[in-house]
């Protein structure tokens, strides 16, 4: 009866679940089928049409296989052994003094196990194997390249337009695997080469107060202010070749060497002379050229950061730190950016840098060095000559600093900029700023601040603070030494909803007021801001290995952010390109910094869109006042200069058309709406700024 009710229970145990799958037919949505199926329903399979091969498919045999089986054919059928009989042939061939009363075998390639005859013909190879070392002086067998196993050119569809593995390399397609987009070892094991090209087409259109110069281009212009409109072509090819070994994807590199170099072409046309050259004979066009190199240096991986970095290992298992943070130097003409938005330094220059992380890369530093380069003018690329300029900078970057998903950087600038005298490339005098009384001077200034990146809960947060301190020995403005004692402040909030992106953002630079001894406007070294309607241009692949931070480019989309403002009558600019910040500088390459400026103070608003995977967009307004204004009256020789810059409104649209970054439409307007602090220096006219950049990258 016991046995009856267990069988009973377990054909429940078993049909239970069949029932209840059965049950769910209804609720999930399907309905069971009974009966023969319809003729002429559809099947709702999707079926790829695969390749089909004509002829039956044959292995070929295998020669181990075959040896054993024309071996076990030409013996005998064994004899029936007593259990004595066997013990006795056991002993005998076991025993290492005993001869082998076993008859020779021709070696027939049969290896482990190998079969050993026994008496009277009869085989005892299930039970004692014998084990074989190969020769070693027969060759070693073939090992595949390991880069190449997986990938055979094999197209799996007969239709080529259906995207499936395996497709074949060719060297023009930077998709699939390509030797020279690091895929593939260009010799050994280890050693890859990545080849970068791009060519960028910027086409922009503008209009910024521009004065009549001695010399007017219109005959019958009899006013201080001319035509502000110009045009602007500039064509860049830039090449990148990076020769490394290791596997960047598993463990930093062991070593690498990286040569940039890049070409350009521009043009100019403005509306009044003056303006392309000092020489108002060269006319109001101008074509120029030039090639630079812009990275060159050698890096290397120095160790892991663990203690037995530091001590011989006897272990050769032993590679330090288990999640492999590491140290490297890299020397040369390199880029780098010192924070999250380049507000101080964003460059590509000469000179030495030691990075690495700690603690399982929380913590990334960087120690660097650099000799400046002097840049060519229109074109913005580096020259062979010295700048007689040195800067060092300090900075660690603590990731989930306070708390998660919000990473802190702590960081320390210092500028020693020697006296120099210099002239552009067009002629006009950039060093010392021909302002008040251009005397050559060394300004020697440090920076130390705070910068964070990251989100608090569903808010996203960028901030920064920097006070800069130092001396200037002659400033021309003030025409006396001066103490520097000048602040920077950021900060945005941005909220994510959907595809679109909120922001709200603060930025502010101190101003000088003319009165104290001290020079109280803020300036940078080499600021390339990404902040209040800029980055929009930025593109992350020319990120820097070891570097948090890939933004460089700042390609602000508003005007005050992206045109360079000439200060008319002066000899400097207001505003420099690629800037927030006016500080009456020559040029934000060649001139030297200035702590005597007005500052600024912006508040902005802004969304950034992504229409759909190719199509994103970003829209921003800026109201713009100046933090003091008594340099801009003493300067000018006029009173009463208000605060208000005005209303400064931009839109950009970028398009990648094959879904990538090899293909990428850049486009942007902006409006600058003057206030009454603008008016005060410059007409009431509307400034603009329109630009398309055709990106396309290897």
């Amino acid at each position: 009866m016991a046995t009856r009710h267990g069988v009973v229970s377990l054909l429940l145990i078993l049909a239970g679940p069949l029932a209840a799958q059965r049950a769910q037919i209804g609720v999930k949505g399907r309905v069971q089928e009974r009966g023969a199926p319809r003729p002429g329903a559809r099947n709702p399979t999707h079926v790829l049409p695969r390749r089909v091969e004509t002829g039956s498919i044959e292995l070929p045999p295998n020669p181990d296989q075959v040896a054993r089986e024309k071996l076990r054919a030409a013996q005998p059928a064994p004899l029936p052994f007593s259990e004595d009989q066997t013990h006795r042939i056991v002993r005998s061939v076991a025993s290492p003094t005993a001869p082998s009363p076993l008859p020779a075998v021709a070696d027939t390639g049969v290896l482990y196990p190998r079969p050993r005859p026994a008496y009277d013909g009869a085989s005892l190879a299930g039970l004692l194997p014998e084990f074989r070392i190969p020769d070693p002086r027969q060759p070693e067998p073939a090992v595949p390249n390991r880069w190449r196993i997986g990938f055979p050119s094999w197209q799996r569809y007969e239709s080529a337009r259906i995207d499936a593995p395996y497709a074949r390399d060719r060297w023009w397609d930077p998709f699939n695997r390509n030797k020279a987009k690091g895929d593939y070892p260009i010799f050994g094991r280890h050693a890859f080469l990545n080849f970068t090209g791009s060519s960028d087409t910027l086409v922009e259109s503008r209009r910024v107060p521009t004065a009549s110069n001695v010399s007017a281009a219109d005959s019958g212009s009899f006013n201080f202010f001319g035509r502000g409109e110009e045009l602007s072509v500039r064509q860049d090819f830039r090449l990148s070749l990076d020769l490394f070994r290791g596997s960047a994807g598993f463990e930093p590199v062991s070593w690498e060497v990286r040569f940039t170099p890049q070409f350009n072409i521009n043009y100019l046309l403005a509306r009044e002379l003056g303006v392309v050259n000092i020489d108002v004979r060269r006319g109001i066009r101008r074509t120029d050229d030039h090639a630079g190199v812009q990275e060159l240096f050698f890096e290397k991986r120095l160790g892991t950061n663990s203690a037995s970095m530091f001590r011989k290992s006897n272990d050769p298992d032993d590679r330090g730190s288990p999640y492999y943070d590491f140290t490297s130097i890299r020397l040369g003409i390199q880029r780098f950016t010192s924070d999250f938005r380049g507000f101080i330094f964003a460059d590509e220059q000469a000179g030495a840098r030691l990075f690495g992380n700690l603690k399982n890369n929380r913590l990334q530093y960087n120690v660097a060095y650099f000799n400046m380069l002097e840049k060519d003018t229109n074109s913005g690329l580096n020259t062979f000559e010295r700048r007689h300029q040195t800067v060092s900078i300090a900075n660690l970057y603590w990731q989930d600093f306070l708390t998660q998903g919000y990473t802190g950087q702590f960081s320390l600038h210092y500028n020693n900029d020697q006296p120099t005298f210099h002239l552009d490339s067009n002629g006009f005098l950039v060093r010392p700023q021909p302002i008040g009384d251009p005397q050559p001077h060394k300004i020697r200034a440090a920076y130390a601040g705070f910068a964070g990146d990251g989100h608090f809960g569903r808010i996203n947060v960028s901030n920064a603070f920097y006070q800069a301190f130092g001396r200037d020995d002659f400033n021309p403005i003030k025409g006396t030494p001066l103490h520097i004692n000048a602040q920077l402040a950021a900060l945005e909030l941005s909220y994510d909803r959907d595809w679109l992106r909120y922001k709200a953002s603060f930025f502010y630079s101190s101003g000088d007021s003319m009165e104290s001894g001290q020079a109280r406007g803020f300036d940078s070294i080499v600021d390339n801001q990404n902040f209040a309607g800029g980055g929009f241009l930025n593109n992350g692949l020319f990120a820097d290995r070891g570097q948090t931070n890939p933004l460089f480019e700042g390609g602000g989309i508003n005007l005050f952010n992206r045109q360079g403002i000439p200060l008319t009558g002066t000899g400097v600019n207001l505003v420099s390109l690629n800037s927030l910040m006016p500080t009456l500088r020559s040029s934000k390459d060649e001139g030297q910094a200035n702590f005597v400026n007005p500052g600024i103070m912006i508040f902005n608003a802004g969304a950034d869109a992504k229409i759909t995977p190719k199509l994103k967009s970003t829209l921003n307004v800026n109201y713009l006042r100046f933090d003091r204004t008594e340099v801009l009256e003493a300067l000018l020789f006029q009173s009463g200069i208000r605060h208000e810059i005005g209303w400064d409104f931009g839109m950009g649209v970028q398009y990648k058309p094959l879904l990538s970054e090899n293909v990428v439409i850049t486009s942007g307007i902006s409006i600058l709406k003057p206030g009454d602090g603008f008016k005060n220096i410059y007409p009431g006219q509307t400034l603009y700024s329109g630009f398309v950049l055709v990106r396309l990258l290897f």
